[in-house]
């Protein structure tokens, strides 16, 4: 079993090691996740956001039963060990329905985090940070006495409550809502962070959970990091350092750092020695994958009649203009600017479509177009010029879970996985 705690003890010694968390429900990723796992025996920790997946099913369909049901089910056509494998979930809190007024938003998160907790979810970050039904933004107290009460219930209903984690704090942009305005992007203060713990634990006290509280392995804060739509904030480790230096006099905890997606190796390496313990990094495996999708299609159009093409990138077009609600609020500019970040966006916002039906079924025939043209490897190394020479033969699905592993692999070695140890 994982130790989280002792690997957690070992970073705060100076040691450079963390877990990255990979947050997503598409299953290309989630099986090369598992690929690489079981290759190098590695802990997988796989997350998925209050948007994705809920009670209400989500922008996926899932609930978390039926997640935590699919990444068993996956695992085990992986053989990878569940001892290996942690259930985490994201920004969980009233934030699906914070249109609602607080009371109900809240009653909707009791729900959500008594779903996750039953599921058998482990690492659980509970964020309260959002205001509901027009109230003002809520105080440190307001929040952390939310945080408090939903923690509260993942303790009840959870089948081995022991097991749990909790992450606390935000200080990041809500889920989903990456934009182009990186302006007022700044490391979150020593007063925020000693704001943040001391207003949680009071609340934890308040609910009769001072036990639990060791359970709060780190918070959520803001080192300097994030993308927009084309642009990527690189962490600049010496802004951090103030903040770094404080969280070891907090007894037991480190970082978490959100929206780390497409930082240099090296930047994500210094996260990790600045005690960011938890990467998190979604988009950019879903931007691997789109890449290696579309190189598929390009070598569709060569090899295969025009009768027999999956036409997948058109089909993704046109879903995106059937179903513009995931990119339309979020994309600016005339219309090719527009229509190049659809297709092209650090964001990414083409992995809400992967799972409508037709776009299943148009990558179905790309996967089996490909696979039945007998695939030179002179073409193969056009357009997947990482893979060495002599090595060049590969499936289709291998092609496009070897290239998510490009991002796979940086975040291991990032938190001081080499492949030859766990």
């Amino acid at each position: 079993m994982l130790n989280i705690p002792s690997l957690i003890s070992r970073n705060r010694a100076g040691e450079s090691i963390g877990l990255p968390c990979f947050c997503t429900a598409n299953e290309q990723v989630i099986r090369a996740v598992f690929t690489y796992a079981k290759k190098y025996s590695v802990p997988a920790v796989i997350e998925a956001t209050c948007n994705q997946v809920n009670q209400d099913g989500g922008y996926t369909g899932m609930t978390p039963a039926d997640f935590a049901q699919w990444i068993a089910s996956l695992s085990n056509e992986y053989e990878v060990s569940p001892d290996n494998i942690i259930l985490g979930g994201d920004h969980l809190g009233p934030n699906p329905w914070k249109h609602l007024p607080a009371d109900k938003a809240m009653e909707k998160a009791a729900v959500l985090l008594k779903d996750y907790a039953s599921a058998g979810f482990r690492k659980i970050h509970v964020d309260t940070s959002m205001a509901c039904g027009g109230e003002p933004t809520p105080s440190f107290e307001l929040v952390a006495q939310r945080a408090a009460t939903l923690c509260k219930i993942a303790e009840t209903h959870s089948p081995h409550p022991e097991k749990l984690i909790y992450i606390i704090g935000t200080e990041v942009p809500i889920p989903g809502g990456e934009t182009d305005d990186m302006e007022t992007l700044s490391v979150t203060s020593v007063e925020r962070l000693n704001d943040t713990i001391d207003t949680h634990k009071h609340a934890f006290e308040s609910e009769g959970l001072a036990g639990t509280w060791p359970k709060i392995v780190s918070v959520v804060t803001q080192p300097g990091v994030d993308f927009s739509h084309t642009a990527i904030h690189r962490f600049q480790p010496d802004k951090a350092a103030k903040l770094s230096n404080q969280v070891l006099s907090i007894a037991n905890m480190t970082f978490e750092a959100h929206s780390t997606d497409y930082q240099p190796t090296q930047a994500l390496q210094k996260l990790v020695e600045q005690h960011f313990f938890f990467l998190k990094v979604g988009p950019e495996l879903t931007f691997r994958m789109r890449e290696a999708v579309f190189a598929l299609a390009q070598i569709e159009t060569q090899l295969c009649d025009k009768s027999k093409r999956s036409e997948l990138i058109a089909t993704i077009d046109q879903a995106m203009n059937n179903n513009p609600e995931h990119w339309l609020p979020y994309y600016q500019g005339d219309d090719k600017t527009v229509e190049q970040l659809k297709h092209y966006s650090y964001s990414d916002r083409i992995r809400y479509y992967w799972s409508i039906p037709e776009i299943r079924t148009a990558l179905d025939t790309l996967i089996s177009n490909i696979d039945n043209a007998r695939l030179p490897d002179t073409i193969i190394s056009q357009y997947f010029s990482a893979r060495e020479f002599g090595n060049m033969h590969a499936t289709a699905n291998e092609l496009i879970e070897d290239h998510i592993a490009l991002c796979i692999d940086r975040y291991y070695c990032a938190c001081g996985y080499t492949h030859s140890e766990a």
